[in-house]
């Protein structure tokens, strides 16, 4: 894993102590072509090894810039966005009709899905190096997909989702002018065995409940593969293109 990142080469994980966050972040400590981890959360937890450990807050613009300011000098090559948000108890729950989309709710949920995300490219990606091979990628969905919807339902997730895969994708326009061999992706990890799933996993096919470890080691391979040429568009965890 890793072949074609010009190595030793640094890394971000946004959104560090969740699910996929928390498996990307070990799967990168685990190679010794990556040098440091940058792993971010609202509430980090103690770093060891080469992992270091940031607090972060992704709708603060004020914090943002102050890290980008910090991640100038370690010219990360990585950038993983892994956030999001489709349930919260009893706040945000996903709607199944137009009846109950909640303004406070959509809110929230495009914060999470969508806002944070795309100030966080805002911030970060200048931080890459011009030269050589990087990535910037975030946890898309495939119910994002607007030619995929076949059943309806899940209006904000979907529509947050889909919203990300529009920032991502221009993103990569503008990042094509300037850095050359760099990719801008969504990423589809399956269902995961992770909170945001939990309460809908009761339908989900054999064999098609990913672990977090499982999931991120596949994305990650996904994202080793991938070349300018493919910057732009979502990719599931077996490397094939959702479509918009």
């Amino acid at each position: 894993m890793f072949e074609s990142y010009p190595e030793p080469f640094n890394a971000v994980v946004v959104g560090a102590s969740g699910g996929i966050g928390s498996a990307f972040t070990q799967h990168l400590a685990g190679s010794g072509k990556v040098d440091t981890i940058i792993a971010y959360s609202r509430a980090p937890t103690a770093g060891h090894g080469k992992i270091e450990t940031r607090a972060l807050d992704f709708l603060d613009e004020a914090v943002l810039a102050a890290e980008a300011n910090y991640l100038k000098d370690l010219a990360p090559r990585l950038i993983l966005i892994a956030t999001g948000v489709l349930h919260d108890g009893a706040a945000v729950q996903p709607e199944k009709a137009l009846r109950q989309l909640d303004i406070g709710t959509m809110e929230e949920v495009f914060r999470i899905n969508t806002f944070g995300p795309a100030l966080t490219l805002k911030h970060f990606l200048p931080t890459l190096p011009r030269e050589g091979k990087s990535v910037a990628a975030a946890i898309s969905a495939r119910v994002g997909s607007i030619s995929d919807n076949g059943l309806g339902g899940w209006y904000s997730y979907r529509s947050s989702k889909a919203a990300l895969n529009m920032m991502l994708r221009t993103s990569a326009i503008e990042m094509s002018r300037r850095w050359k061999e760099a990719v801008c992706v969504g990423l589809h990890p399956g269902t995961v065995d992770t909170a945001l799933s939990k309460p809908f996993q009761s339908g989900v096919a054999d064999k098609k409940l990913f672990s977090s470890d499982y999931s991120a080691g596949e994305m990650l391979k996904v994202l080793d593969s991938l070349t300018p040429e493919q910057t732009g568009q979502v990719f599931d965890y077996a490397g094939k293109v959702v479509p918009f």
